[in-house]
């Protein structure tokens, strides 16, 4: 395979800097004081993802953030594997926020979907230069020259990459790298060992709580309990005598919309966190909740469902859904609620902030370091080019460390204080001020004939949508979170109507593992399994009949103008009926389907994030009549799978995220704030209450990569409701199934 490169293909897509394509000849010195100058090192760095010293030395960058999905374990491997580099022998650098390593927001699964021939041309470039250099300092014909083992072979001579870094700096840039065939890639589609997971298990990882610096405070903020409320009265005299407090500042109130804007508060800087964490409880303030301080969870629960009962704006339309509904032999109805969610990773935000004049620097458990440096830089007044940022490990992320809001005040305090500043947040910080996934509300109904055929299927949907957070009055779902299920869900029935109602926002909206696929997912295929009861038809039989034959869509054959298909070309990732008949078949054979007397088995299937998932639970009642799953099937279609046993890891993972979502997770308002602020009312799975097994298998495919961490999560809520329904004879259409207190 031929890849073209062109000088602005290597600045827009592989985010090179037009400087980085002129090929790097930097001079590495190591001598000590008042010692004589060691060998000047050449350092051959023909794009700013690699670096070969002629010392032998090999860096490659990892530019996404790791949250413990694995990049930093196969980023590299793929750049390493097409360079002709043992992965076990290079050093991975992690990349600062930096325009020139391209897209570095590490979030929708796109880490490797999206860049991965990008990632494998930029190993191709640095290999096809080596071997240039090679074969002219040798005489011979570059075709019958290899690269492997970190060096350049002819027949059994071989020089080392580093031998060769200085020569080949002073090549041009090859316009067509030429990928490797599959055959000679040694590492990719291989297990790979988790390059973090020692000091994360010992205990040397560094995420951002673990960074000091010279002289440096901590801060923690009193945020407004309501979103866009302030501080109308503030008397910091008691805060100012705790013993170890420096400085109690107020800090700017945001404007709407919300944006990645900091949430304002007052903030007590103090020698350490203990301090600061009593000075921030003996402050005495006095909020104005301002416009959204009667928002109520119960009260906007029925707001939701009053939209969905009534006709909505049609954003996807085949046939005359109305006419065949009411010609219909017989309709079945539901409805389906989800309530809001939060992230909850074991790291709460943590950013450490040193600004200097007209420069800063942070360090922060961020997501997304470019779009923090533009946070940055625009809440001091400087250029977001003068802004660093340093991404440590995350503590698991979700989507919430997309927001730089805690960066944002970190500098701020920082320049405040004219001293490195550390704002901490607490558990309870992240669960009442968060960005949340979204409270929502879906009316399914269906047609049947008289053989017991769907002839009608219309959907109706109303949530706050993220594009609140970015748009002052968006308050029907956007089109990227409608492509989450409802515009790309197959569907083999001749007349289709999705709509949508108006939901306007009350809190900070944002992106949660698998967004709206997690409430559009749950209602689909919990229907599915309705109409399978209605019909006395297999649950098996009848997702497959509603899906339709194995066939690939477009959106014309959607009935939509426009699918999103998670930012991806559909000539590349097309809406494969057959791969979610592929997964729905290895996952109900994993689980012995057809031979579940006794077992109270549930299934579903979706698709996202142009992987295919499918999934089987089977559920038994627990001590006090509460579901308990114990045991879990999943197959995945994920395309070509670059570090197989990560994408197994993540599936077992998004289950667990999944389960406990379903089984505990909600997140209420009263007066305007959140009710929750720790896991004891905001509870997340226990030991005792996981799977005793979750089995994953892999579904063969020479696709195109898929998302890995995300679309695991999507079928579990479903698959294990209709699991309980077939125990219990009780059908879930509420989460979560435990129910606490104001969640309905």
């Amino acid at each position: 395979m031929t890849i073209a490169i062109t000088r602005r293909a290597f600045v827009l897509g592989l985010g090179a800097a037009t400087a980085g394509l002129a090929l790097g000849l930097e001079r590495r010195v190591a001598a000590g004081p008042g010692k004589a100058e060691a060998p000047a090192t050449t350092v051959f760095s023909p794009n700013p993802f690699i670096q070969i010293g002629s010392d032998g030395s090999i860096a490659i960058v990892c530019a996404r953030s790791e949250m413990g999905q694995g990049v930093r374990s196969t980023i590299p491997v793929i750049i390493a594997d097409e360079l002709g580099a043992d992965p076990a022998a290079i050093h991975v650098v992690q990349g600062d926020g930096d325009v020139r390593y391209g897209d570095q927001d590490t979030d929708g699964s796109s880490s490797i979907r999206k860049p991965y021939e990008q990632l494998r041309a930029l190993g191709a470039t640095a290999r096809a230069m080596l071997v240039t250099a090679a074969a002219h300092r040798w005489g011979v014909p570059e075709a019958r020259l290899a690269a492997r083992d970190g060096a350049i072979w002819d027949g059994k001579r071989s020089l080392p990459f580093g031998a060769l870094a200085a020569d080949a700096a002073k090549l041009p840039v090859p316009a067509t790298p030429k990928l490797r065939p599959a055959k000679e890639l040694r590492f990719i589609g291989k297990e790979l060992p988790l390059r973090d997971g020692p000091d994360v298990a010992t205990g040397r990882a560094t995420y951002a709580a673990d960074v000091r610096l010279p002289d440096m405070l901590v801060a923690v903020v009193a945020r407004p309990p309501v979103l866009f409320g302030k501080a109308t009265k503030v008397d910091s005299k008691r805060a100012l005598a705790i013993p170890g407090v420096r400085k109690v500042v107020e800090l700017p109130t945001p404007a709407p919309p919300v944006n990645m804007q900091a949430l304002g508060g007052v903030a007590v800087i103090g020698d350490n966190t203990w301090a600061a964490l009593r000075g921030r409880a003996a402050l005495e303030v006095t909020w104005d909740a301002g416009e959204h301080g009667g928002y109520d969870s119960r009260a906007y629960r029925r707001e939701l469902l009053a939209a969905v009962r009534a006709p909505g704006e049609i954003v996807r339309s085949v046939g005359d859904v109305e006419t065949a509904l009411a010609g219909a032999a017989r309709k079945v109805e539901a409805e389906y609620v989800v309530p809001h969610l939060a992230h909850a990773p074991m790291e709460p935000p943590a950013a450490i902030a040193r600004v200097d004049g007209g420069r800063a620097e942070v360090w922060a458990c961020t997501q997304d370091p470019q779009g923090t440096q533009e946070a940055v830089g625009a809440a001091l007044g400087i250029p977001k080019q003068d802004v660093t940022v340093h991404v440590t490990l995350l503590g698991g992320g979700f989507g919430r460390k997309s927001f730089p809001d805690f960066a944002v005040e970190a500098a701020r305090l920082a320049k405040e204080a004219g001293v490195p500043v550390r704002v901490q947040w607490t558990r309870d910080d992240d669960l009442r001020h968060s960005s949340y996934h979204t409270h929502s509300a879906q009316s399914l109904a269906a047609g049947l004939d008289a053989a017991g055929e769907v002839v009608a299927w219309r959907h109706r949907i109303a949530y706050p949508t993220i594009s609140s957070t970015f748009k002052a009055g968006a308050d029907h779902p956007s089109n990227g979170e409608l492509g989450q299920g409802v515009l790309d869900l197959p569907l083999a029935v001749p007349a289709i109507s999705m709509q949508t109602g108006a939901a306007p926002a009350h809190t900070r909206i944002g992106w949660l593992r698998s967004v709206c696929n997690i409430q559009q997912a749950f209602a689909v295929q919990s229907f599915i399994a309705e109409l399978a009861d209605a019909t006395k038809r297999d649950p098996r039989d009848m997702l497959l009949r509603v899906l339709g034959p194995a066939r690939q869509l477009d959106a014309a054959g959607q009935g939509v103008t426009d699918l999103p298909n998670y930012g991806m070309p559909l000539d590349r990732h097309p809406l494969d009926v057959g791969r979610l008949h592929r997964v729905i078949e290895k996952a109900t054979a994993m689980a012995g389907w057809d031979k579940r007397e006794g077992r109270a088995l549930g299934l579903a299937a979706h698709r996202s994030f142009v992987t295919y998932v499918a999934v089987v639970a089977q559920v038994v009642k627990g001590r006090h009549g509460e579901p308990r799953v114990e045991e879990a099937w999943i197959a995945a279609d994920v395309g070509i799978a670059i570090n197989p046993d990560r994408v197994r890891y993540q599936m077992e993972g998004a289950f667990v995220f999944a389960w406990s979502n379903a089984l505990h997770g909600a997140i209420t308002y009263e007066r305007g704030a959140v009710v929750q602020s720790n896991y004891r009312d905001y509870r997340v799975l226990r030991m005792p209450e996981a799977p005793r097994a979750i089995h994953v298998e892999l579904v063969a495919s020479d696709a195109p990569p898929g998302g890995a961490g995300e679309p695991g999560v999507p079928p579990v809520a479903p698959a294990i409701a209709n699991a309980w329904f077939a125990l219990t004879g009780t059908r879930v259409r509420e989460l979560p199934m435990l129910p606490r207190p104001g969640t309905r």
